[in-house]
């Protein structure tokens, strides 16, 4: 009785195997849907070898990571890290393919703790029965830790081979204890020659050349930023036209196609990428650049504001006094914007990009500034010479408060020479300006000041 529960057990877990692991296409016509009906061309030309997989020649030619584990048998757990339309869930499918894995798909934005543990059960039960599964988990990301961490045994225990896909960066999302576990593989934006051959592909599907000039042709490639999905979605969009037109132009296309949002998610790593970028393009007084950066992070919905507040500490981080009108415009950006509102307080945020970026560039304050906080840390109980403080009492008075002050203004020059440093601290150097821009005159300035300070009275 024992062995035939075994046997009678097992068979129901194949069938559930069976129905699981059926083609979506089986299960759309079982529902009444037909086989041969259209699909959209990016389906239609999803590669069926990893060898027409384009644009990710590094992973994938001779001596690449994943030719590399093919040849070797032996396919380690993936993390496919890349932007959308790159081949993330392709590539997961073909391995599947290669090396005889059942492959199973799901997806972190539908799935629950009790979705996964189904799939876990699944691939538990495929390998009581000598069968391996590939468990692809698209947008992995999503899932929250305690999650991730639920696939931590079935990994161990070789129930499954991992490759979950993210558009995000995976120190950032993932659990350490299951980045440990798998590799983690960057798939690149496909360039402009991918972006051909998938062209190329698709006119070779229809049967008939795209309806493009060539300058047109050059931007839908460039429409496509990179996504060779969405690529294809516009080539089918062109195909739409009827037959012997002339050819579409640059001007024509965007109206035929519609224009995507630019890929950018203000909460994660492109926020965080693109500020960089705008901040050291200012730094490098790369005018241009900084103009580009600024309005790729305002046609990808970034608030003004937090830019104009970036904006105003580039002022004074990076151009500091050698530019000390640079601050003031800064501001005065913010405060545009801020009565203006967008677009048209835009512009105000452009020229304080555009002043910052072609003035001179000074981080003499702002070293300056980091090296009098590390000092005052470090010496916070000291005091400062009698004739620096205050004595608005006369019991102050005669303790020496504000004894041996000399009022500047009365002093020839306008300088007494007085040397304000606490008297149990040796005097230092923090600001040491450049001979860039304004401060060249605020060196000649330091210099003659030095010059006139008195020596320090002795303690006491």
């Amino acid at each position: 009785m024992v062995n035939g529960d075994w046997e009678a057990g097992r068979r129901r877990s194949l069938l559930a195997i069976d129905h699981w692991s059926r083609p979506v296409s089986d299960l759309f016509q079982s529902a009444g849907l037909e086989r041969d009906a259209p699909r959209p061309l990016a389906d239609r030309l999803r590669p069926t070898t990893l060898d027409e997989v384009v644009g990710q020649d590094r992973l994938l030619g001779e001596g690449g990571p994943l030719r590399r584990m093919l040849k070797a048998g032996r396919l380690s757990s993936l993390i496919l890290w890349g932007p959308p339309g790159v081949g993330k869930t392709t590539i997961a499918r073909l391995l599947a393919e290669e090396t005889r894995l059942e492959f199973e798909q799901i997806s972190a934005v539908f799935y629950g703790v009790a979705d996964l543990r189904k799939a876990f059960e699944r691939a538990e039960a495929r390998r009581a029965a000598g069968k391996g599964t590939l468990l692809f988990v698209d947008e992995i990301h999503r899932f929250n830790r305690a999650q991730q961490d639920g696939f931590l045994p079935v990994v161990e225990s070789g129930a499954v081979t991992l490759i979950g896909a993210t558009t995000e960066n995976p120190s950032f999302e993932l659990n350490a204890a299951l980045l440990s576990r798998a590799q983690v593989l960057v798939l690149n934006r496909l360039d402009a020659s991918a972006i051909e051959k998938l062209l190329l592909r698709a006119e070779a599907a229809e049967g008939r050349k795209l309806p493009l000039t060539t300058d047109a042709r050059a931007l839908l490639a460039s429409l496509a930023d990179g996504d060779g999905r969405y690529a294809l979605n516009l080539a089918e969009e062109v195909f739409l036209e009827p037959e012997g037109r002339p050819a579409v132009g640059p001007e024509e296309l965007l109206r035929i196609v519609q224009r995507r949002a630019p890929l950018y998610d203000k909460g994660e790593e492109a926020h965080y990428n693109l500020i960089s970028a705008l901040h050291k393009s200012v730094r490098g007084s790369d005018v241009d650049a900084a103009l580009y950066w600024l309005a790729r992070m305002l046609a990808g919905g970034e608030d003004p504001l937090y830019l104009a507040r970036r904006i105003v500490r580039m002022a004074a981080e990076d151009v500091g006094l050698a530019d000390p009108a640079a601050l003031a415009v800064a501001v005065a950006a913010k405060d545009a914007y801020e009565l203006l509102g967008s677009p048209d307080g835009e512009l105000a945020l452009a020229q304080a990009v555009a002043h910052l970026a072609t003035a001179p560039k000074s981080n003499a304050l702002y070293k300056a500034f980091g090296a009098a906080a590390r000092a005052a840390g470090e010496t916070g109980s000291l005091s400062p010479p009698p004739y620096a403080l205050n004595a608005p009492t006369k019991l102050m008075k005669s303790l020496g408060y504000s004894d041996g002050y000399e009022y500047d203004h009365d002093a020839e020059g306008g300088f007494a020479g007085l040397d304000y440093f606490p008297p149990d601290l040796a005097r230092r150097v923090f600001y040491d300006p450049t001979d860039f821009g304004f401060e060249k005159e605020i060196r000649k300035r330091i210099d003659y000041w030095n010059r006139r300070r008195r020596p320090r009275r002795p303690a006491g």
